[in-house]
């Protein structure tokens, strides 16, 4: 993406989701990726979630992990920012895969 060239929050979230469904599937293809856009987020920041099954990580009761509109905007065009995102979203998803049962 060339960061010349305007972008708006719904074109970006859409970035956002798939940046992040790519991340969390390198840990486990079950694993999904919910983004909060309404309320609260709306034009101003994202929040992210990842779901295995019925479990959901950051759970419910806790904060999601949350990404202004403009950090995304303005990091997705850069590498750094986006491998470090990368490897939040990888750690993030490893937390859930331990908190979900062995596959039996």
């Amino acid at each position: 993406m060339n960061p010349r060239i305007p972008t708006d929050y719904h074109e970006t979230g859409a970035w956002l989701a798939g940046f992040v469904r790519s991340h969390a599937k390198r840990e486990d293809t079950r694993v999904e990726a919910l983004l909060a856009t309404g309320g609260a987020h709306d034009g101003r920041s994202y929040g992210v979630r990842l779901t295995l099954g019925a479990r959901i990580y950051p759970p419910l009761d806790t904060s999601p992990i949350e990404l202004a509109f403009r950090e995304v905007a303005e990091g997705r065009t850069r590498f750094a920012w986006c491998q470090e995102l990368g490897a939040r979203i990888r750690v993030a998803a490893r937390e859930l895969l331990a908190t979900a049962p062995a596959a039996g």
